[in-house]
């Protein structure tokens, strides 16, 4: 499908309003499986950061004006031919840097050090010996639990570094050049594993950076809202509302921007939970006084999922059917210039590979354009934020509980929680169930303490009894998953009698299930949804 190219720049990296941009760190990813979570770590500690594919330049770091640079680490060896390489320039930015794993051998590499490939892989816990006074060791007693994964190690550091840290196996763990403010470690310090992570970041960040903890929700309200603004202008923005908290937010956000001149299409495909499509269009127009087109298309989406068991085919024609309706309801807005999305920043940094765009694993609908055939220009306030982040503007714009802390819904909906061929009868099975899922994880308070919880409507049937009768009914799995952005995930350890209620009830209230599992599967393998 042809892309319309009018995407919006990201909004941190306006020039116009230099005088309030945030403190920004830039991260240099080198292909780690773990560089959003150095992100994510700083941004938790109060500084903005970004993400950039390792082939950006050093000149083009600079104009984005950091105050640091993180290089992260990555599954390449530093002698390999094709191995990623460290622009020289980012160590004459005038700013501290940190290198991080792959980052640190890139250090060594480049600043005259030696080098080795390790027989075997170091992957795991390791106890870090403090060797040397360093400032990112303050308030961290030795030794300190680490998190290792590398192939290669440094033997000799650079000419002006001093070895601060060493384990059993590594005797050159970490270096640092305090004069130049250079910094590297060979463990990672963003995962949870390493104990001390936390305060190393930190004192990366305010002892040897000293930079400004200013990155805070509030503050990006109030930026985002004045940027759109002025971006609109005096012309009029669609937006798609699926009843997620992305979508509501971004609503939200346009509506204190522009007002009435925003136009939301909210699309009931009949493949909502349980009352959710008049629960959030309610509330949207009572708390904002939102210009809100309810279409109802239950009849038109279920019409072209007759018949359809194929999962893959199933999302084809919904999307597909959503286009269709929210391109037709669009054009009935003939003075609609802009169109608003709900794209946040994994799907930003997963749409771009460390390698370039020649690498590209994943790509996403609603990241770098739209269909030629609508003519929209793209505006996107939440392309750079996490998801816990989307949660945390939500509270901050008076959300209720109920929806700033909605688990996450698929696209399809339940088309892809009806296992096999979608219809009306077997969708209320669903949904009864699904309500009673959600019912006993809020009332248990494990809403809130899980990533996602819900009810999947198997494709076969199983024998039964009931009274003194037998059955031959549906099965119900139960999938609940402990996660932070839904990468990777765990099946939530719930406390057996929760369990045994949601099935009890689901066996005694739902009409035709007479048989409930439940999924203790992880992603990886498994992933969270069943299609």
């Amino acid at each position: 499908m042809p892309l319309h190219t009018g995407t919006v720049r990201p909004h941190w990296t306006h020039t116009d309003h230099e005088d309030d941009m945030p403190s920004k760190v830039i991260i240099i990813d080198y292909g780690s499986q773990v560089t959003q979570l150095i992100a994510r770590r700083v941004r938790e500690a109060g500084v903005y950061s970004e993400i950039h594919s390792c082939v950006t330049t050093a000149e083009q770091v600079a104009a984005m004006k950091p105050q640091a640079v993180i290089l992260s680490g990555g599954p390449a060896s530093v002698g390999e031919a094709d191995a990623p390489a460290l622009d020289p320039g980012f160590l004459e930015l005038g700013v501290p840097v940190l290198g991080i794993c792959y980052g640190m051998q890139l250090l060594a590499q480049n600043l005259g050090g030696k080098l080795a490939q390790s027989l075997t892989r170091e992957y795991g816990p390791a106890d870090l010996n403090l060797t040397a006074p360093c400032a990112l060791w303050e308030g961290i007693t030795s030794p300190s639990r680490v998190w290792m994964s590398h192939g290669d190690k440094v033997m000799v550091p650079p000419s002006g570094f001093a070895v601060t840290a060493s384990t059993s196996t590594l005797e050159v763990a970490a270096m640092a050049d305090e004069s130049r403010k250079i910094y590297a470690v060979q463990f990672h310090p963003e995962v949870h594993h390493s104990v001390d992570g936390e305060r190393m970041l930190h004192n990366f960040l305010f002892k040897v950076v000293g930079i400004k903890p200013d990155w805070t929700m509030s503050s990006f309200v109030e930026r985002v809202v004045k940027e759109m603004a002025e971006q609109v202008g005096d012309k009029h923005v669609v937006c798609a509302l699926s009843g997620g908290i992305d979508s509501t937010v971004v609503a939200v956000l346009l509506h204190r921007a522009i007002g009435r001149r925003l136009h939301c299409i909210f699309v009931d495909n009949g493949l909502l939970r349980l009352g959710e499509g008049d629960e959030v269009v309610s509330y949207l127009r009572e708390h904002f006084d939102l210009n809100l087109n309810f279409v109802q298309a239950q009849e038109r989406f279920l019409s072209k999922l007759k018949g359809v068991e194929d999962p893959e085919k199933k999302r084809k024609i919904i999307g597909h059917t959503f286009i269709e309706i929210f391109d037709e309801e669009a054009k009935k807005l003939s003075e609609v210039d802009f169109l608003a999305q709900g794209t946040l920043y994994p799907d930003v940094i997963e749409s771009v590979s460390h390698k370039g765009p020649s690498a590209v694993i994943k790509s996403h609908h609603n990241v770098g354009g739209l269909p030629d055939t609508m003519k929209l220009k793209l505006i996107e306030p939440l392309r750079e934020l996490f998801k816990d982040e989307v949660r945390k503007v939500a509270a901050e714009l008076g959300m209720p509980d109920s929806i700033v802390w909605r688990h996450p819904f698929p696209g399809p909906g339940l088309a892809i929680r009806v296992l096999g061929e979608v219809t009306e009868e077997r969708l209320a099975i669903l949904r009864q169930a699904d309500k009673i899922v959600q019912q006993e994880l809020r009332e248990s308070g494990w809403y809130r303490k899980v990533w996602q919880g819900f009810a999947v409507l198997l494709p076969l049937k199983t024998v039964g009894v009931m009274g003194d009768g037998r059955t031959y009914e549906h099965v119900i799995a139960l999938r609940v998953v402990d996660s932070v952005d839904a990468m990777t995930a765990d099946w939530a350890r719930l406390p057996a009698e929760l369990i045994e209620r949601m099935s009890g009830r689901i066996i005694n209230e739902v009409k035709g299930v007479n048989r409930v599992v439940y999924d203790v599967s992880s992603k990886p393998p498994s992933t969270i949804e069943w299609e």
